[in-house]
């Protein structure tokens, strides 16, 4: 007792050690141990790596939670993906939720896409379990390239027979008539996060070669209209930015053994005041439909640099975001309403 009052004692600190055999110590550890750095950041535990061992150092209710990250950070490490700062942070804001199974191998380039959180592994998921999926979500959070992920991966399993990648041009009012160049040159700015994510998943050849052979096409929404796409994996991006009447018209352009998946952000909708956007029309009459899923993505899905999560934040504290489900998915199996 000192001045009256109590003086508890101070809990003595706990050692916890996680093997971790098997293990790339480089990638756990990080750059200039930026990953542990992290963890520490992130509970305040001491991390050691010796040997075949992670000791995690720290009062017994803060390493049980600290531990959950640490395991995941080392299983990361074990299949060699990649590991940085920002991953670890994100295993900390999922609450430690194990690692999804889901994940997609790409012939040619010998690439794994691994999904970075359960957002977006529940993603992938109910992209596989549904005709149409329309994935909603923040900028930074993978839709799109998740989307080609499974495009890529449909194709190469020869589910489908080719893909088509279709973006609005609205900027350019959709006649892309005043932009020198030929069509090509005209509609190419629109389309590059479509080719940038596609050559981040084929060998550069193959990809010349299928967009020649037409097995890969990527043109604006508007070229869309009177075709019918059999075999296809159809994939609609800036979903936020089609008109109502460019929306119905791409979802009744699928045929026999088609999949679909619709992406946007319904925050940057870029359409004039007096057009309502497509992708918002479809979230009132689309839920329901057996094999049509609304998958949410939110600001814990975003893998860009830690200061996209923040800005995403702050523009919604100012009233910019929009109400979305606050869970990272509310897609029951083969549709239902989200």
């Amino acid at each position: 007792m000192v001045d009256g009052a109590f003086v508890g004692t101070v809990p003595e600190p706990v050692t916890l050690r996680l093997s971790t055999e098997g293990a790339d110590l480089l990638t756990l550890a990080g750059v200039a141990d930026s990953n542990l750095v992290e963890l520490q950041k992130l509970f305040p535990v001491r991390v050691t790596l010796r040997g075949d061992a992670m000791a995690l150092v720290g009062a017994a209710d803060v390493l049980e939670k600290a531990a959950v990250v640490a395991q995941r950070m080392i299983e990361a490490a074990k299949q060699h993906r990649m590991l940085e700062p920002d991953d670890v942070l994100r295993y900390s804001l999922e609450g430690g939720a194990a690692d999804s199974g889901a994940r997609l191998v790409l012939p040619g380039v010998r690439k794994v896409i691994q999904p970075k959180t359960a957002g977006q592994a529940a993603y992938l998921q109910a992209i596989a379990d549904n005709e149409i999926v329309v994935g909603i979500g923040p900028a930074g959070t993978g839709k799109t390239y998740l989307a080609v992920a499974a495009a890529v991966d449909a194709l190469s399993r020869k589910r489908v027979k080719r893909i088509v990648l279709a973006r609005p041009a609205v900027e350019a009012g959709e006649s892309l008539g005043f932009l020198p160049g030929d069509m090509q040159a005209k509609v190419d700015p629109y389309l590059r996060p479509l080719y940038d994510a596609l050559e981040d998943m084929m060998p550069p050849e193959r990809v010349q070669k299928a967009l020649e052979t037409r097995v890969i096409e990527i043109a604006p929404l508007a070229y869309m209209r009177g075709r019918t796409l059999s075999d296809a994996f159809v994939i609609l991006d800036e979903a936020q930015n089609a008109t109502k009447a460019q929306m119905k018209m791409f979802l009744t352009r699928l045929g026999v053994n088609s999949r679909a998946v619709i992406t946007g952000d319904k925050t940057q909708v870029d359409l004039p005041k007096r057009e309502e956007s497509g992708l918002l029309q479809v979230e009132r009459v689309l839920p329901g439909i057996e094999g049509i899923a609304f998958h949410y993505l939110t600001e814990t899905d975003v893998i860009r640099h830690r200061l996209v999560r923040e800005i995403v934040k702050a523009y919604e504290r100012e009233g910019g975001g929009t109400n979305v489900p606050t869970a990272a998915s509310s897609v029951p199996p083969r549709g239902g309403r989200a």
